[in-house]
């Protein structure tokens, strides 16, 4: 084990990179990325820069997956009336149909896994705060980051 790093944090991690590899199987067609970038929509982000900015990756990731997600026709994008530049994301039926198959596959798959533990309930409920907890852990580094660019100004 490496130096400093605690035993059962390294346990979580590992488990955590090792379930994300399970998942990317289950979501096939569809990669994660593409999975979550549907998801957002389907929950009502319709802005590629807001999707960018909740999925925390760059401006030029979510432009190449939402290109490739309205090449195979899952998403569609229209113009956002008074606004030239800003497109609106939807899910097309297709999107939304291989999206909810992905969903169930994905659900299936934590379920599983779950279900091989001492107490499924408590891991699928521990799994479901990560979520949160990942949004409130980024707003802090966010909002840290905003903190440190004021000082420097």
């Amino acid at each position: 084990m490496v130096q400093g790093v605690n035993d059962e944090l390294f346990a979580a991690a590992d488990s955590v990179a090792r379930l994300a590899r399970i998942l990317e199987r289950a979501a096939a067609p569809l990669s994660l990325a593409d999975f979550r970038v549907l998801s957002a929509v389907e929950q009502g982000e319709d802005r590629a820069s807001r999707l960018a900015q909740r999925l925390a990756v760059g401006k030029p990731a979510i432009s190449a997956t939402v290109e490739s997600l309205a090449k195979r026709g899952l998403i569609e994008r229209a113009k956002v009336a008074g606004d030239q530049r800003a497109m609106a994301l939807a899910l097309t039926p297709q999107g939304a149909v291989e999206f909810a198959q992905a969903k169930r596959r994905l659900t299936e798959r934590v379920s599983e896994v779950a279900d091989a533990t001492a107490d499924p309930a408590a891991t699928i409920g521990a799994l479901a705060q990560l979520g949160p907890a990942v949004e409130r852990w980024r707003a802090g580094v966010e909002a840290a980051a905003a903190e440190r660019a004021e000082v420097r100004a």
